[in-house]
């Protein structure tokens, strides 16, 4: 029998196991396709989502396949058609409704909050809504103030919702496909700048049943030293960051949040007992933000007798995004900005 060094063998396991790349745009499209053929209760409703195939092309193919009844184009008025979808989830039916930006789900936060989050607790558990508010979240670039915000924190305030945030093309094919099928409301908050991005895709995430469960955070980058914490865009910057660290000797553990609400502490409990110091990265302003909470789930354990340091957060400036371009890098994070906080923390 022929023998291979356990070096080939690691290395044709880890070719076999992600033979795939796609972007987060086309994983989002394959899962919504998917789902949509598994489920004729599904359907997809928002601006745009099917003359035009998405403003982000997140809908590309599914007019032409699926029809004008299950891939619905609607007037300009998310406070209207976040409110038809909530009364179809609440008839029986499995909405998928796309703000063309969070930013604009603010004209239907009435319809998500007291129509959809609350119904199922004010009807003493007989109105499921089992709805998906989905689109792009954060920072875009040159979009002004209006157009660039996270809204992360806002939504995971609210009783009854569960808040998604994926980073990489198999998070988002596994959220999106877990959000669909659960019974009750849940926004997944993509990032504009990560859909055209690539990543590899595992050979289990492309099973038509791969699903992500809600509250698991996810280990991309095992460390002793330190741990960094983000969420969506903010996990890329703090793998940049730990490729830095690493570079001068420093090993940093990343986890990638996954899921806001519910919150896994349990892995960032369990990695900061490991560290011993941690840095949170979010794209939220710095007022309780997503960084806030977890460091009151640290204090409110026994993980803090484990801390050598302060938790530093690291998030956008205190201002509206501006719209000059220096500006508004300076407003948001960056890997410099991680790696000097992560330095604090290390000193």
């Amino acid at each position: 029998m022929r023998r291979f060094a356990p070096s080939l063998l690691v290395a044709a396991a880890a070719a076999t196991r992600f033979a795939t790349t796609m972007t987060v745009r086309d994983a989002l499209n394959l899962a919504l396709d998917e789902e949509l053929a598994r489920d004729e209760k599904v359907f997809v409703l928002g601006e745009e989502v099917g003359q035009y195939q998405g403003a982000y092309k997140v809908t590309k193919g599914l007019l032409d396949k699926y029809g004008k009844d299950r891939i619905i184009d609607t007037p300009i008025t998310e406070h209207g058609f976040a409110g038809m979808a909530v009364g179809s989830a609440l008839g029986g039916m499995r909405p998928v409704c796309e703000f063309m930006t969070f930013n604009f789900a603010l004209q239907a936060i009435d319809q998500m909050i007291n129509s959809a989050a609350k119904g199922l607790y004010m009807s003493g558990g007989q109105m499921r809504c089992p709805i998906v508010f989905r689109g792009p979240n954060g920072a875009s670039a040159g979009v002004g103030a209006q157009h660039s915000q996270c809204f992360g924190p806002w939504f995971a305030s609210v009783p009854g919702l569960k808040v998604l945030a994926p980073y990489n093309s198999e998070d988002a094919r596994g959220m999106i496909k877990a959000a669909i099928r659960d019974e009750n409301p849940v926004v997944v908050l993509e990032h504009e700048l990560l859909y055209g991005e690539s990543f590899p895709v595992s050979d289990a995430a492309l099973d038509k049943d791969f699903v992500i469960p809600f509250g698991k955070a996810k280990i991309e980058r095992e460390g002793k030293d330190i741990t960094l914490i983000g969420f969506s865009r903010g996990v890329e910057l703090c793998l940049k960051a730990a490729d830095k660290l690493a570079a001068e000797g420093i090993q940093a553990e990343v986890i990638n949040l996954r899921s806001l609400r519910p919150l896994d502490r349990e892995s960032i409990f369990k990695s900061i007992k490991k560290t011993h110091r941690c840095v949170t990265v979010d794209e939220s302003f710095p007022i309780c933000n997503i960084g806030a909470e977890i460091c009151a789930c640290v204090m409110e354990s026994d993980t803090f007798d484990f801390l050598d340091a302060p938790i530093e957060r690291v998030s956008c400036a205190d201002v509206p995004t501006p719209y000059s371009k220096e500006l508004e890098l300076a407003s948001q994070p960056q890997v410099n900005d991680v790696l000097a906080a992560a330095k604090r923390v290390l000193s």
